[in-house]
This record gives C-alpha cells, sequence and structure tokens, in this order.
C-alpha cells in the first residue's frame, strides 16, 4: 500500500507549533529544493478545517525560469484514487452500484472468461486493494493503448478482462496487496452501469459539486511540466495513458485538491458536501486486518499522541505528491512536487510530513 506508515515512524528533527506559518513552510520548501533534483514544490497544510498555510516555490520546468505559481497544477498520481473510490460511493448511495454486488454479475460479460477466485470480488474489495490482484495486466498491452483510438470505456473494459484473466497473488479479502487494478475495474463497473465515461462522471459527481477545475492527461509547455531523468517532459508520453484515469492521472491546482481533501474532512462530521456521513466514514475505515481503506490508507501518528490519519502517495513517474488528513482533528497536509522516479522528491515530501503531522491535532488542544 502506498502510504507512509512504513517511512513516518522515527522521530522528527524539529517541530511546528499549533499553526503552520507562511515561514515555516518556505523554509521546507528551500531546504528541499537546495537538491536540483527537484525543480519545484508546492505544500498546502490544512488546520482545524481551514487552509492554514499555503506556498509553492521552484521553477515549472528547468530549462527555464518561469516560476510557478499558485494556481499552476500538479499531477497528484495515484492520489486519485481516494476520488475514484468516492465516485464509485456516490454511485452506491443512488442505487446504481452496490458494495456487495460480485463481479460476476457486476460485469456479465466477462464473467466466461473471468477467473473463479474473482467472481465474488466486491467494489470494497476492489478499491482496498484486497481483491488478489496482480499490481497491473500486461504492461506491453497497457502502454500499447498509448495510441489506441477506440473510445476510452471499451479499453477500460478490456484492461478489466485482461486483469481478471490473470492468476490471482493472494486470496480475496485477506491481506492488502496494491494493485492499480481495482480502481481500473470499478471504473468500467461505473461505466458500464451508467453509460458515461469516467471523465464524465468525475466531473458530474465529484469536480462539479466541489467547484474543483481538474484535467485528466499530461501538462504541455506552458504550465508546471513534470520531469524524465532530469529534463522536462511533455507530450502524449509524459502521462499514463488516458485509459489509466482511475488510477490516478489527474492534474489540478493546490486549491482544487484541497476543496476534494476538505470535504473528505468534513464528512466525517456529517458536513460534507457529496456524501453521507456514515459513507464517508466506511471509506476512511481500514478493511479486514489491514492498514487499506477505499483509496485510503489508514496510519496511526504521531508515536506520541497518535491519531488515525488517512494517507496516500502518488507518482507516475515524472511527479510525486503526499497526502495526509486527520478527520478527527480536521488537520491536513498535501505536497507536490513536478518530479519523481530518481529525484529527491518522495524523501523530501516524507520529511515535511513527519514534521508538520507531528503538529496535527494541536490547534485544538492548544498544546
Amino acid at each position: 500500500m502506498k502510504t507512509l506508515l512504513a517511512t513516518l515512524v522515527c522521530s522528527t528533527t524539529f517541530l511546528l507549533g499549533g499553526t503552520a506559518r507562511a515561514d515555516d513552510v518556505n523554509t521546507m520548501l528551500r531546504q528541499a529544493l537546495a537538491d536540483s533534483s527537484v525543480p519545484a514544490m508546492a505544500i498546502l497544510v490544512i488546520r482545524d478545517g481551514k487552509i492554514d498555510a499555503q506556498a509553492q516555490a521552484g521553477v515549472r520546468a528547468n530549462d527555464g525560469k518561469d516560476a510557478v505559481r499558485a494556481d499552476d497544477v500538479w499531477n497528484i498520481g495515484s492520489n486519485g484514487k481516494a476520488m475514484t473510490a468516492t465516485l464509485i460511493a456516490r454511485l452506491v448511495e443512488k442505487g446504481v452500484l452496490s458494495w456487495d454486488a460480485p463481479l460476476s454479475r457486476m460485469l456479465p460479460g466477462l464473467s466466461a472468461g473471468m477467473r473463479a477466485e474473482y467472481r465474488d470480488v466486491s467494489l470494497a474489495d476492489l478499491l482496498a486493494h484486497r481483491a488478489g490482484l496482480p499490481p497491473n495486466p500486461d504492461e506491453a498491452w497497457i502502454n500499447s493503448t498509448y495510441t489506441d483510438t477506440r473510445p476510452l470505456p471499451l479499453l477500460r473494459l478490456e484492461y478489466a478482462q485482461r486483469a481478471l484473466a490473470d492468476a490471482p497473488i493472494a486470496t480475496a479479502r485477506g491481506e492488502s496487496h496494491y494493485s492499480n487494478s481495482g480502481a481500473m475495474i470499478a471504473a468500467a463497473i461505473a461505466e458500464r452501469a451508467t453509460g458515461k465515461t469516467y471523465e464524465e462522471l468525475m466531473q458530474s459527481e465529484v469536480f462539479g459539486p466541489l467547484g474543483m477545475r481538474a484535467a485528466f492527461g499530461p501538462t504541455v509547455r506552458g504550465q508546471n511540466l513534470g520531469h524524465k531523468e532530469g529534463k522536462p517532459i511533455a507530450g502524449l508520453m509524459a502521462g499514463n495513458p488516458l485509459m489509466m484515469a482511475p488510477d490516478g492521472e489527474i492534474n489540478l491546482s493546490m486549491a482544487d485538491w484541497a476543496k476534494f481533501a476538505l470535504d473528505q474532512l468534513q464528512g466525517e462530521q456529517g458536513k460534507g458536501k457529496l456524501l453521507k456521513q456514515e459513507t464517508y466514514v466506511f471509506l476512511h475505515t481500514a478493511q479486514g486486518e489491514t492498514n487499506a481503506a477505499l483509496g485510503w490508507g489508514v496510519m496511526h501518528f504521531p508515536p506520541q499522541a497518535p491519531q488515525r490519519v488517512l494517507t496516500h502517495l502518488g507518482s507516475n513517474g515524472y511527479w510525486h505528491a503526499l497526502i495526509a488528513l486527520a478527520p478527527g482533528s480536521g488537520d491536513g497536509l498535501l505536497i507536490t512536487a513536478n518530479a519523481g522516479e530518481g529525484s529527491s522528491a518522495q524523501a523530501s515530501q516524507q520529511q515535511m510530513a513527519k514534521t508538520i503531522m507531528a503538529g496535527f491535532g494541536k490547534a485544538k488542544t492548544g498544546k
């Protein structure tokens, strides 16, 4: 599971107080960008259900001088899985889908070729990485979809067909094994049930109601760019194939990502805009004996005063993003970078997270 649990077990080197001052986050960004492998980063801190601090530093592309701006968009990678889970939850509340229906009934056209081990898997199993699915089906086929002109729902249905013909790597509803296939198959189910594309559904069910502006696919010159092997990358291959959007090929500003984060925090208090209170709680609850919720990892931090924190990391290889939300205190953290593999982005973000998360809950306690 791509969460922070394994990386936040040691003590922090310095701690923020009850609020994150602008000079604190700017200092963190300067320290992170001292390593030239990361051209730019942005950070947004939520305290007690409100945006407390936001900052960004660096350049959009390391072959130019155009500074990143507060309203620039960033690719958040697999952090989009929580948004896909929220979309599915909306459709469940509307009676279009069911958490408990078996795959064989939700995808009857694929039933004949579906391995027996997957036939009784549910949407909750898929979104909590407990379906026993491998990480991906045939990656060569996935790469071929960059230039496949068939409609995206057809490609996603073929993805599901291929994934459900693969041998499982674990028993369903046992341990959590991270897989991109869960969100992809859930999206294919939603598309079949509604007759709408995943992109249309996300706009009508998540982005629109929250007043978010978001886009799918790679950014282009003139915008913030991801970086590959130390160089800016744009064009068709600057992201995952568009078919993979349900796994997290979403670009949005920090302010728009914060709209989703705030709704997730407020939802458990009965103040969310998208779902019933009990549905938010269900999405945020670890399944079985795992640390995996639906689109989230669940941990308890900091060690000296632990509280439940929802976490996730995301990267398509050219960007890196991190989210941590503490529903009990209304605190949260979003960090993004326009560099991924081969850079210090993940390590820097995890160090920032340790520092800021140590202050989660202090705004309410006054400590």
